[in-house]
Formats: C-alpha cells, sequence, structure tokens
C-alpha cells in the first residue's frame, strides 16, 4: 500500500484531491487511516495508508458512441 506524508493544514478532502483528484474518496481515506479518523486538519509529517481505488463507469444509460 502506498502512503502519503501529510503537510501543515492538510485535511481528508484536500489528500483525497491530491492523490485522486477527486474529493470524493476522502472517506476511503478515513476508512484506511481509522487511528487518525478525529483529525480534521493534519500537522506536518503524519503517514497515512493510500488505498487503491478504481472507479468503474456505468455504461449501460450511455448511447452506443460513449460506450
Amino acid at each position: 500500500m502506498k502512503t502519503y506524508t501529510t503537510v501543515l493544514g492538510d485535511t481528508w478532502d484536500m489528500i483525497a484531491f491530491k492523490i485522486y483528484g477527486k474529493e470524493k474518496y476522502a472517506k476511503e481515506l478515513v476508512e484506511s487511516n481509522i487511528n487518525y479518523v478525529e483529525t480534521v486538519i493534519f500537522s506536518a509529517g503524519t503517514v497515512i495508508n493510500i488505498p487503491e481505488i478504481t472507479e468503474t463507469v456505468d455504461t449501460s444509460s450511455m448511447p452506443p458512441w460513449k460506450r
């Protein structure tokens, strides 16, 4: 599993955006780092685990030329 070392002022959603490009994965980060669940704003130097996330796209409702 990959890790990320926080910088002063990092938050879960900021880290998710830095790593995955989307804030919506903050929940997965928290679940992988349960020891820091109560942390809202990180200090510098905290090492957290970065889970691998694979996003699937439901193409069933897309028109054929976008599948």
